[in-house]
């Protein structure tokens, strides 16, 4: 197997990740498990990274700042992008950085052993990946909502060259996957 950096994540179908006010209720209301690929998919990641915004929002609706917190979701290190000072997680591994994606990118690697590392999100930092030219895949799970607005799936422009399709799954009645290889220019 060789690492990848992949985008792997649920929108809406009008591409939002997350509702205007950042809530996920749009998804979790379809359940914990939606599709069955997660857990071979998380046993080949070796490195995470979230944004601030994703970061809070796992800590706030795991407890992280409260008498009993639940576990955290993640055994692998998770590297949060932020600028501002956050609050740990009682238990995880969690590694607060900031400014250019690509010596936090290596020490992922590193990090991964071989495994893959699985940037969660937002959108805005995922972008900053591809902008640095280490996106390697998508996969989106789209679920049968619309939102209207909220947080972008991937406020970025990829046309030349386009993404390549790698495979189309349905799940259920609510979900399509779409599994994306991200194409380099001759250029770069």
């Amino acid at each position: 197997m060789s690492a990848k950096t992949v985008y792997y994540t649920a929108t809406s179908l009008d591409g939002y990740i997350a509702g205007p006010d950042n809530s996920l209720d749009w998804l979790f209301q379809f359940g914990a498990e939606m599709t069955e690929d997660y857990p071979d998919f998380i046993a080949n990641i070796g490195a995470v990274a979230m944004g601030s915004t994703t970061y809070e929002w796992v800590f706030d609706h795991l407890g992280g700042g409260g008498p009993e917190p639940q576990q955290w979701p993640y055994e692998q290190p998770v590297w949060v992008f932020t600028t501002r000072s956050l609050r740990p997680y009682p238990g995880a591994d969690i590694r607060f950085v900031q400014g250019d994606v690509a010596p936090v990118h290596a020490q992922m690697m590193a990090e991964a052993a071989g495994k893959h590392v699985w940037l969660i999100g937002g959108g805005e930092l995922v972008g900053k990946f591809h902008d640095a030219g280490l996106l390697d895949e998508i996969i989106v799970t789209i679920a049968s909502v619309t939102l209207g607005a909220g947080a972008p799936l991937l406020p970025r422009a990829i046309v030349t060259p386009p993404l390549e399709l790698v495979s189309a799954r349905t799940y259920g009645t609510a979900f399509a996957q779409l599994h994306y290889r991200v194409q380099r220019s001759a250029a770069g």
